[in-house]
């Protein structure tokens, strides 16, 4: 099983581009294109369905020694034993998080300025998503904080740091030239018509940019 801190690309299997029925099949191709640790968001389905999803991507992506993320349901995460959680700014603090999860489960927080990642460090989380750096569909209603202080907070934070939002192949190489190592893809992997090689392109870019 691969940890959250020698991750690189991470992916989301978000239910507002992926339907129930297709979650397992891009699962797997998210995991054999190459993602690192891979995140289950569903924001509008009931909890009951968010279980049953999660407990059918564990066996594909520990097959693949890939860590499992739930998205916000703490509750979910401990239920099914994923390898970590991840909450946002208006969700439960880290502490709460780990006192459901337990202390196996790591937890990941979403930040959105530099002042909101140097806290969720001091809050003790184990990785930070930081963006969204780019206008980005899959949230809306995020201005984006654009690419000024990727650097600030490499060297502010010592957490991985993913860098999120509007993350694709075009706009990789100046989101690596300020600062970034690790990056989260969502729609232009979910979206692409071959998402296990649009995955295995990406990441051998974000690879040969060390």
């Amino acid at each position: 099983m691969k940890r959250i801190q020698d991750a690189r690309l991470y992916g989301i299997v978000d239910l507002g581009y992926v339907t129930a029925e297709n979650v397992e099949h891009m699962t797997d191709r998210l995991c054999a294109g190459g993602v690192d640790v891979l995140q289950l968001r569903a924001k509008r389905m009931g909890k009951p369905e968010i279980e049953r999803l999660a407990r059918l991507m564990l066996p594909i992506t520990r097959g693949h020694g890939v860590p499992l993320v739930i998205n916000d349901h703490l509750e979910i995460a401990a239920a099914v034993g994923s390898e970590g959680v991840h909450v946002g700014q208006d969700d439960d603090a880290v502490a709460k998080a780990r006192a459901v999860v337990g202390p196996e489960c790591f937890v990941g927080k979403s930040t959105h300025s530099l002042a909101q990642a140097v806290a969720a460090q001091a809050e003790g989380a184990d990785y930070i998503g930081f963006g969204p750096l780019y206008a980005t569909g899959t949230k809306p209603d995020y201005v984006p904080i654009g690419l000024e202080d990727v650097a600030e907070v490499h060297r502010r934070v010592a957490l991985p740091i993913f860098c999120i939002g509007g993350v694709n192949a075009e706009r990789l190489d100046e989101i690596v030239a300020a600062g970034a190592r690790r990056v989260v893809v969502v729609s232009a992997f979910l979206m692409a018509g071959d998402v296990e090689g649009e995955v295995r392109k990406l990441r051998g870019r974000l690879m040969n940019d060390e």
